[in-house]
């Protein structure tokens, strides 16, 4: 009797595609037993005693959405969400008086992006390069390589601080129209951001080379404890160099709606009428996706920026993290300094945001982890978050141990 035949299948092809480099590290980590674990992989914050913090101005904000139903949203989202994160972020500006931005609800900072992407790729089918820093988010090669577009890593970090002159020589070539990803602020992963004066050098070259910046806005407020300040080189490139751009912005981070998904794309245009034909594309990439966005983080944020008191509370909430995200850094910074651990520590304070390069290898991270149940990316950044005064003073000595060990 002949073997049976092998059943038709259109899925034996599938690849194995290894985990995600930022979400494993916490999946080891929740595996793990030991007491002394800690986790300094995952973008979120944790108060002083390393637990998730509901943001007061938050839970204000759910006692009056609680009972607001639960129908749909239009295809572009709430609109008072929408109006009221565009004035956040460019009040003041022509652009917005002028009624020359289009802007649609989106899945947080990730579905901001790829909404840009997919839009552009509708609006210009033949969209040359997308320019991202290196390092970067690893989300931002990964979105647009899956779009089929061109990356092009542009040198960003070394010797401990932001690359002008390399990141420059980068742009150089690029074509007129390619793309431009650029952090806001609190450069994920190396928390080094560009000064004033650096973004206008920066501002020139793409406003010169006609090129279409997309600010990734994922921690304004959260940075400095003010969203004006950490929203300026944004602010800049808008009022001052009155530039076509994007915006993809995110709530998670500095209202803590982490789960909610809750953010915003937005593109500033020329004219009102192309402002109304961007608006019908974003309509038709969110029709094409999830068909109309979530409601309830929508909610929070429309209330708390439409609401005086609640918007209040809401800039001491972002003080408090920051202040707290600051403090840890000058604590470990003390800290290493007074182990007498090898090396130059200073870019610890330097550095601003959630995110930290503290120039560990890739060997020295899977030491940390075996010996110590220590969790962090393969490339040494770490989260300010996950540290508090239970445990900083034993990654602090972890870490003069392994540096130590590797320098001998």
């Amino acid at each position: 009797m002949s073997p049976p035949a092998a059943a038709f299948s259109l899925l034996d092809r599938a690849p194995c595609i290894p985990p995600d480099a930022i979400f494993a590290p916490t999946t080891n980590y929740l595996a793990d037993q030991h007491a002394e674990k800690i986790l300094l992989a995952h973008g979120a914050y944790s108060d002083g005693e390393g637990k998730p913090w509901i943001l007061p101005s938050v839970q204000l904000a759910e006692e009056i959405v609680k009972n607001s139903g639960h129908e749909y949203l239009p295809i572009a989202g709430l609109k008072t969400f929408r109006n009221r994160a565009l004035e956040l972020i460019f009040h003041g500006t022509r652009a917005l008086d002028e009624g020359r931005i289009a802007s649609c609800q989106a899945p947080s900072g990730s579905g901001s992006l790829f909404m840009a992407g997919s839009a552009l790729k509708i609006i210009n089918p033949d969209l040359r390069d997308v320019i991202i820093t290196t390092p970067s988010w690893p989300s931002h090669k990964l979105q647009f390589e899956t779009m089929g577009s061109p990356v092009i890593e542009a040198p960003y970090y070394k010797d401990k601080q932001f690359d002008l002159k390399a990141y420059m020589a980068a742009l150089e070539p690029a074509n007129p129209g390619s793309i431009v990803i650029l952090h806001a602020c609190a450069h994920d992963p190396t928390g080094c951001d560009p000064t004033p004066e650096q973004w206008k050098t920066m501002g020139a070259a793409i406003k010169a080379k006609r090129l279409f910046p997309i600010f990734d806005a994922a921690y304004l407020g959260f940075n400095s404890g003010d969203v004006d300040k950490d929203a300026w080189a944004v602010h800049y490139s808008a009022s001052e160099l009155g530039l076509e751009m994007g915006l993809a912005l995110s709530f998670a981070k500095n209202m803590g709606l982490y789960g909610e998904r809750i953010g915003l794309v937005a593109f500033i245009t020329n004219t009102v009428e192309t402002r109304r034909n961007v608006d019908s594309v974003f309509e038709r990439v969110q029709r094409c996706s999830i068909s109309t966005p979530p409601a309830y983080g929508a909610k929070l944020v429309s209330t708390i920026l439409g609401n005086p008191e609640l918007k209040s509370q809401w800039d001491k909430d972002i003080v408090t993290m920051s202040e707290r995200i600051i403090s840890v850094r000058q604590k470990l910074y003390q800290k290493l300094t007074e182990l007498q651990t090898p090396g130059d520590w200073s870019h610890i304070i330097k550095q601003t945001g959630m995110f930290s390069y503290l120039g560990l290898s890739p060997a020295q991270v899977v030491f940390l982890q075996e010996r110590y149940y220590i969790y962090m990316l393969h490339t040494g950044r770490i989260s300010m978050a996950g540290l508090n005064d239970n445990n900083l003073a034993y990654f602090a000595q972890a870490v003069d141990y392994i540096v130590r060990e590797t320098s001998s």
